[in-house]
């Protein structure tokens, strides 16, 4: 794992010509983000709960020891005169018991199998989460440069409308108007590369703070990638899918798992316990005057206990247990409506994106023709400064949107899969295979 790091934080720091794609820095980010270590961890310790929970089935072994300085004095009644001793006492004593009968700690083991599947299921959601984080960070990155890339070019292109308007108003063939709306026009498109500028860092700030690294170049979309839709392509079969295996859905329904065996488990409170309990011991008194008094023991025997009355403990424990099995039974429903509402969202996410980016494309060649025409129509004189610089900045918002489209399109892709608990590392193969990692911006 370290040298995968290592070697990644060399291609990553040393700017090489190839940039680090998508899988890279998934990669990376399981190497160093904190919160997915702390989920690995968080199962770790979750694992710990069954054998945790098979050890109340299995007997025990104790070792006790004592000394004891002994100074007593002893009479009888009615008899004149007493006897004072003075001693020192030791010894030791090992004690095996194993239980034979107590159903609370049968209930706590098949618990504690529970406990683990819930924190094998926080652990996939934490597998699930870092796929999302990563590639939101990624591509709020490449929307970032894409859009300070359009800010740039708008800014270019309203640079040289505004030498033609400075130009033409020195010749007389156009009024000081054009020229004061093209001034206009780029003190706002150098406002809009500050501000894109400074969005571009804090997203790669956002994308540094799971990998722990500057990115460096990123691998950008392709121009020809092409975005996928749903399949299977019918909504209800992942609305389905999502109120059966979306991750939320199988941690509630553990949770329930676990709320149930509570209540078996404060029930047994009122059963009787049953112990088979072994002793060997060895004790040693020296009396003054009188010598070793020695104690070499050992038996072997059943205990029972029978619980009769607590103080009402027992029964206010089962009283509660019962509430939270009945508030666990609600928060699994309400998991099932969250599961089956994000899969609408994200399959109607996806489908309309796809249009949406359809329409944006016609949209930005349309934008574009409709630019040269009227940079033409201004050259003739049949269109004034303001149409050039309104079809120049139509362009810019066009090309934003549609990188906009692409990359929630892509996103809520990997949401849809989420929702229904089957993100995983091939979605990211699959989304890599779109970009270019032969360099970056």
């Amino acid at each position: 794992m370290k040298t995968r790091a290592g070697l990644l934080a060399l291609a990553l720091l040393a700017g090489t010509a190839s940039a680090a794609d998508l899988l890279q820095i998934y990669r990376a980010a399981q190497d160093n983000d904190p919160v997915y270590a702390a989920a690995r961890s968080t199962l770790e310790a979750g694992r710990e709960k069954e054998p945790q929970g098979r050890a109340g089935l299995l007997p025990s072994l104790t070792l006790s020891g004592n000394s004891a300085w002994n100074d007593s004095e002893m009479s009888l009644r009615n008899v004149p005169g007493s006897t004072h001793q003075k001693y020192n006492s030791n010894g030791y004593q090992l004690t095996l018991s194993q239980p034979l009968f107590r159903w609370e700690n049968w209930v706590a083991y098949d618990q504690a199998k529970w406990q683990v599947a819930q924190a094998e299921a926080n652990y996939a959601l934490a597998r699930q989460d870092l796929i999302l984080r990563v590639a939101q960070a990624y591509f709020d990155i490449l929307f970032a440069d894409e859009n300070l890339s359009a800010v740039r070019a708008n800014k270019e292109a309203i640079s040289q409308q505004l030498e033609s308007a400075k130009k033409n108003f020195e010749v007389g063939a156009a009024t000081i108007t054009d020229t004061h709306e093209a001034q206009a026009r780029y003190d706002l498109a150098l406002a809009q590369e500050i501000a894109a500028e400074s969005d571009l860092e804090v997203k790669r700030s956002a994308l540094q703070a799971i990998i722990g690294r500057d990115p460096g170049d990123l691998a950008q979309l392709r121009k020809n990638a092409e975005a996928s839709g749903p399949q299977p392509a019918d909504l209800r079969q992942w609305v389905s899918a999502a109120e059966q295996d979306s991750i939320a859905v199988q941690m509630q329904q553990v949770a329930l798992a676990i709320a149930e065996r509570e209540v078996d488990r404060q029930r047994a409170g009122h059963y009787p316990t049953v112990d088979l309990v072994a002793n060997r011991g060895y004790g040693k008194s020296y009396y003054e005057g009188f010598g070793v008094l020695e104690n070499d023991y050992r038996n072997v025997g059943v205990q029972l206990n029978l619980p009769l009355y607590l103080g009402g403990q027992v029964s206010s424990r089962q009283r509660e247990a019962s509430a939270n099995r009945g508030a666990a039974q609600s928060t699994l429903e309400a998991a099932r409506r969250n599961a089956a509402l994000a899969a609408r969202q994200h399959y109607l996410g996806v489908s309309n994106g796809l249009a949406q980016i359809r329409a944006l494309k016609a949209a930005l060649l349309s934008s574009q023709s409709a630019l040269e025409s009227n940079r033409l129509g201004y050259e003739v004189g049949v269109r004034i400064n303001i149409d050039v610089l309104n079809a120049e900045n139509q362009v810019y918002v066009t090309r934003r949107d549609l990188a906009r489209a692409t990359f929630d399109t892509l996103l809520a892709q990997l949401r849809l899969k989420d929702a229904v608990g089957a993100l995983g590392e091939d979605d990211v193969m699959a989304l890599n295979a779109l970009l270019d990692s032969g360099g970056g911006r």
